[in-house]
């Protein structure tokens, strides 16, 4: 039964010549960026971000809800936990934020995008928000993740601090 043996050991040996094969090929089938994709993606990313602190700056609270994925599966985490869902983080941030002089001007530096693959990215900043009229100032850091979603980049995670 030498035969026999030798067969399994080629059996096995092909075996896992296919499965790290298999397993090459599926971890690099998406090609990555190209450079001015990379550049267009980190642009239209930044653009999102601006148009939320935009919207915020005019008190407009759907409109800077505009640059998050309106899905349940949207995760915010923040100082009271975690918040699943479009509508519950706008609730929340209606409640916090009840009027413009609560929400004063919003401000984003140090932005960092990194581009994850070509349909995911994350940022890293800083926010600001300066307030008057006996409000204290408010800042903190975040790490958002962002997807394409039918061509849109939207943030389908916010960690704030």
């Amino acid at each position: 039964m030498p035969n026999v043996k030798k067969y399994k050991i080629s059996w096995l040996r092909c075996f896992g010549a296919l499965t790290i094969t298999l397993f090459l090929a599926a971890c690099t089938s998406t090609r990555p960026p190209s450079a001015a994709d990379t550049v267009a993606a980190k642009r239209a990313i930044v653009e999102v971000l601006t148009v939320q602190a935009a919207a915020w700056n005019r008190g407009d609270l759907p409109g800077y809800m505009q640059g998050y994925w309106q899905s349940d599966s949207l995760v915010f985490i923040g100082k009271k936990g975690l918040t699943y869902g479009w509508q519950p983080t706008l609730a929340n941030y209606q409640k916090s934020y009840p009027d413009k002089a609560a929400m004063g001007q919003l401000d984003f530096s140090g932005l960092r995008v990194t581009l994850l693959g070509a349909e995911a990215a994350q940022v890293v900043g800083r926010w600001h928000l300066a307030r008057t009229g006996g409000l204290t100032d408010l800042q903190g850091h975040y790490l958002l993740v962002l997807r394409k979603v039918r061509g849109q980049w939207v943030i389908v995670a916010d960690h704030s601090s």
